[in-house]
């Protein structure tokens, strides 16, 4: 099916991180089912290649735009830019964030502070920004990246735990604002996945990653998942049975003893 022959016929999804991981494969989704696509990442070229393939695959329109979420002003100029366009959403995917790895008292300060920027507050401006024109419309739909993190403390990526803890309770507490409207809100909590994420956090060697018993998700696997769900309009979806037992066990554990758990296997493997 091509996107002229869809069901979504001029509808516009936006996508930030689209340059990879689950980012990349929710791009592909969407284009698949015919929606027009945004993509948004720093990696222009990447970007421009992925286009290409939609619109040559699929017969869609492919907007790229190249910003740095560390900025402060990206989300204003991404919303600008669009309405300077005429381009209304339907979907809007805020995929894009990071994580970094050490002692809290020992991370370089501006990579903390530009992680929070990514993870928490671009996220937030970008769904404030767009929000109000999906509920006049009463259609549309949002999804935003958290992590099986967001359900406990995260010793050794603290911040990153905290700031994904803020997009389960953002993204659940404007599902049930929005109840009624036509939009709905998706926080999407997938646990380790196969994408570039580890590298940057250099999690290579942690516990987590080298313990068989755990599966390894892959991004395209996740990002199926998560669409689906987002299309059902649920509020909360967690790929894979495992992933959801260790992200919902903290609720049945003292604090204190999940803390220590996930500091063992936030550890790296000897």
């Amino acid at each position: 099916m091509t996107g002229k022959d869809s069901a979504n016929p001029g509808k516009t999804a936006l996508v930030t991180g689209a340059s990879g991981g689950i980012g990349l494969e929710l791009a592909r989704l969407l284009a698949k089912d015919g929606y027009n696509l945004v993509l948004v990442a720093r990696n222009e070229k990447a970007l421009q290649e992925q286009a290409a393939e939609y619109r040559s695959r699929y017969g869609i329109e492919a907007r790229v735009i190249v910003k740095d979420l560390t900025d402060p002003k990206a989300p204003e100029e991404i919303f600008d830019e669009l309405e300077s366009a005429g381009v209304k959403l339907e979907v809007l995917i805020n995929n894009a964030g990071y994580a970094t790895y050490g002692k809290f008292a020992e991370l370089n300060t501006k990579g903390e502070m530009d992680m929070l920027q990514v993870n928490v507050n671009a996220l937030t401006h970008l769904t404030r920004l767009f929000l109000p024109g999906m509920l006049e419309r009463h259609s549309g739909k949002i999804m935003n990246l958290g992590s099986t993190a967001s359900f406990q403390p995260g010793p050794l990526m603290a911040v990153y735990y905290a700031s994904k803890a803020y997009v389960l309770s953002f993204s659940e507490a404007i599902a049930n604002e929005v109840q009624g409207t036509g939009v709905t809100v998706t926080a999407l909590c997938p646990g380790p996945t196969r994408t570039g994420f580890q590298e940057r956090a250099s999690l290579e060697e942690s516990r987590l990653l080298n313990n068989r018993q755990i599966k390894i998700m892959d991004g395209a696997t996740v990002a199926r998942i998560g669409y689906e769900a987002m299309q059902k309009g649920k509020t909360v979806v967690i790929p894979g049975t495992v992933n959801a037992i260790m992200a919902q066990a903290p609720r049945f554990s003292p604090r204190k003893l999940t803390t220590r758990i996930v500091r063992n296997m936030q550890e790296r493997a000897q």
